[in-house]
């Protein structure tokens, strides 16, 4: 693994959807790195077992997505419907940290805060899948995401599940608000 990129690569974050749920379509961090380096991409590393995953390539983000898209379908016993990946430049992710609405995960002692990053789906289109219960849910949509807010009290009334029934909920991944700010500040410059 090479300790830094070359000058003609791009720090880039992949986010994988629909590994390590609930049991289901497990992938080894280690044996994901290995597969990833061997398809030539630099700085290969992971951050909890979640699917999210840093390295850089001088590849397109498009191009990287469907190289580990197919990585994980040729290497792991997935269940290949589940499996997307989105790739994210560091400009991409900044403007999800910077433009979240205002005091969107300032009070952890009081809410549920999530990012509902989109894929190849516009956050108009999205904004369809929910139904927030007024009082326990707020919803934003912005740029590639959707900010999802629950009150931590009412978590059983919440109807954020509920979108997990929507055939639109596949062209979804979901990371805490905690995990998305960790995610951006280990992202190389």
């Amino acid at each position: 693994m090479t300790d830094s990129p070359a000058a003609d690569t791009f720090p880039y974050l992949a986010l994988l959807r629909g590994i390590n749920v609930g049991g289901r379509n497990k992938v080894p961090m280690k044996e994901l790195r290995g597969h990833l380096e061997g398809l030539g991409f630099q700085q290969v590393s992971t951050y909890i077992a979640s699917g999210n995953v840093f390295l850089a390539s001088n590849d397109d983000a498009g191009s990287v997505g469907r190289q580990i898209e197919a990585a994980l379908t040729d290497n792991f016993d997935l269940d290949d419907e589940l499996i997307k990946v989105l790739v994210l430049g560091r400009a991409q992710l900044q403007a999800v940290v910077e433009h979240r609405p205002q005091h969107f995960g300032e009070r952890p002692d009081l809410y549920h805060s999530d990012a509902i990053f989109l894929m190849d789906i516009d956050a108009d289109t999205a904004m369809d899948a929910f139904r927030p219960r007024e009082g326990v849910d707020e919803i934003w949509a912005g740029e590639g995401v959707i900010y999802s807010q629950r009150l931590s009290s009412e978590l059983t009334k919440s109807r954020l599940s509920a979108i997990a029934a929507s055939p639109l909920y596949k062209s979804m991944t979901i990371r805490s608000w905690n995990t998305t700010q960790k995610l951006w500040q280990r992202l190389p410059g």
